[in-house]
């Protein structure tokens, strides 16, 4: 069984609604989804506040039903053609320096929608070529040619999320594999070793120390750049429950053996999430 009541330090103030209303009214006029919105994300006030979103693209329905997930699942609408166009319109728009740009899964396209994350990225590039940008892409059903389309877009990171620890993928990511997720940020770091990769996790699922430490093992051995780390929370009653609330020690634990292990950067935390603060832990690379 889960758990009920959250800790102290799961505590979070949330801005006041008119530091939120320029991005909700920008995103809005664009008719653009993101996954601050569509995963109820605990940080969208605060990134909101900031001017800054991560992009969903390919609509809001996933073919996927992943068991920690909120983003509705279901048969998804024909992917829009203008949608790179608009993306790359709201980012000028909203002054974004790095934008970070992910999907719902497309297991019902050919390329699982890589395509469209090439065009969103030359669309941004075409409005601004100095803005970074990061995409955090689906597994492809482990189809290379999808990954390479993206890669070729020349990303500044390609980052993909394995979520969790090997044995709760048949809970957590059933329609996923975790040796098909390593693979993927393995053969992108082997074809195009100047871009940097990255991946995430969540703790509180059930998992044990051990099993965390494998996990960080199996991703340093891909070559993986960047991590994080961060509290899974219950996103829906029917989605799975919290096992653990993991106290904020043993979140900087791991990060402080992440970067014994050659880790780049690793950003561990409760509140931390894949797309929050992404452009400083791209900025420590280059310091």
């Amino acid at each position: 069984m889960g758990i009920e009541k959250k800790p102290p330090w799961l505590k979070k103030r949330i801005p006041p609604y008119q530091d939120l209303l320029k991005v909700k009214t920008l995103l809005e006029e664009s008719g653009l989804h993101t996954v601050c919105e569509e995963a109820h994300c605990p940080n969208l006030g605060e990134c909101f506040s900031q001017g800054t979103a991560t992009f969903l693209i390919l609509g809001n329905v996933c073919t996927r039903n992943c068991g920690f997930c909120a983003v509705q699942h279901g048969i998804p609408a024909p992917p829009a053609a203008d949608e790179p166009s608009r993306i790359g319109r709201a980012v000028l728009g909203m002054g974004i320096c790095y934008a970070v740009i992910t999907s719902v899964t497309r297991d019902d396209l050919p390329d699982g929608g890589a395509s469209f994350f090439a065009r969103t990225i030359e669309t941004i590039r075409e409005q601004d070529q100095g803005i970074k940008i990061e995409v955090l892409v689906p597994d492809f059903r482990g189809d290379l040619s999808s990954l390479e389309t993206i890669l070729r877009a020349s990303p500044d990171v390609l980052n993909h999320n394995v979520e969790t620890i090997a044995r709760l993928y048949p809970q957590v990511r059933p329609q996923a594999d975790y040796k098909r997720s390593l693979g993927l940020l393995k053969k992108a770091k082997e074809l195009y070793p100047h871009i940097h990769t990255k991946s995430g996790f969540m703790l509180g699922l059930g998992e044990t120390q051990e099993e965390v430490l494998e996990l960080l093992r199996d991703l340093r051995n891909t070559g993986c750049d960047f991590l994080t780390i961060g509290q899974y929370l219950q996103p829906r009653q029917d989605r799975l429950p919290v096992v653990r609330y993991v106290p904020p020690e043993e979140f900087d634990m791991y990060k402080r053996i992440g970067l014994e292990m050659g880790l780049k950067a690793v950003a561990s935390g409760p509140f931390v999430r894949s797309s929050l603060h992404a452009s400083e832990m791209y900025i420590l690379t280059l310091i």
